[in-house]
């Protein structure tokens, strides 16, 4: 068995069991704790889902994710996984990650394996309910960019998401204009932090946590 086939094998079975929002909360900066208590799922919350998606290259197992564009959209310029809302063409929100992660990357759904799903995620700001679904693929898929909604491609080794040393605390640009200190993820030159950083922190908690 090839160490792909291996990794693939524990994160399947890895998230069979799900800790949820204690692990999310982890990387939730004090904003969110603060707009969590004050804003709950409502009638007018969309669902929307985003694609976690491993392969291997290059004798490493990668992970990829996006920069969105810098305008003046909530999630302006951070750092995600390509994703978006619900729509009614959509057959579940399984069919929503593997189309978003279509239009944005070019990734071919037919070639994702979906292995299973994390906790789902309500994002106050954006009042968005987010299904984060795990899949992959047996090698990297020939990425096609649609540069109206990614600034860029960033792949990830999964091996820098176990390191401790990639986490850190930085001073962000609050939407209101302020600066707030986040915990966050380094990887290399980008910094993932909000509902991004907080999905991760569930992965890694799951793959770590695996009782074989």
């Amino acid at each position: 068995m090839n160490d792909f086939a291996e990794f693939t094998k524990k994160l399947k079975t890895s998230l069979t069991s799900l800790p949820g929002l204690e692990a999310q909360l982890r990387m939730a900066p004090v904003m969110r704790l603060q707009e969590l208590k004050m804003q709950a799922i409502n009638a007018d919350t969309r669902q929307s889902a985003v694609l976690i998606l491993f392969y291997p290259h290059k004798g490493k197992i990668m992970c990829v994710l996006m920069r969105r564009p810098s305008d003046n959209s909530v999630h302006s310029g951070q750092v995600s996984f390509p994703g978006g809302k619900f729509e009614e063409t959509d057959i579940d929100l399984r069919s929503t990650a593997l189309r978003e992660a279509n239009e944005e990357m070019g990734i071919v759904g037919d070639d994702v394996e979906i292995i299973g799903k994390l906790s789902p995620l309500f994002i106050p700001p954006s009042n968005f309910d987010v299904y984060p679904f795990v899949g992959i693929t047996q090698k990297r898929p020939e990425f096609m960019i649609n540069k109206d909604e990614v600034e860029q491609l960033i792949e990830v080794e999964f091996g820098l998401l176990l390191d401790p040393g990639t986490f850190t605390h930085k001073n962000i640009k609050h939407r209101n204009g302020k600066l707030v200190d986040v915990p966050c993820f380094h990887f290399d030159v980008h910094i993932v932090w909000g509902a991004t950083a907080m999905i991760i922190s569930e992965l890694i908690w799951v793959f770590k946590n695996h009782k074989a």
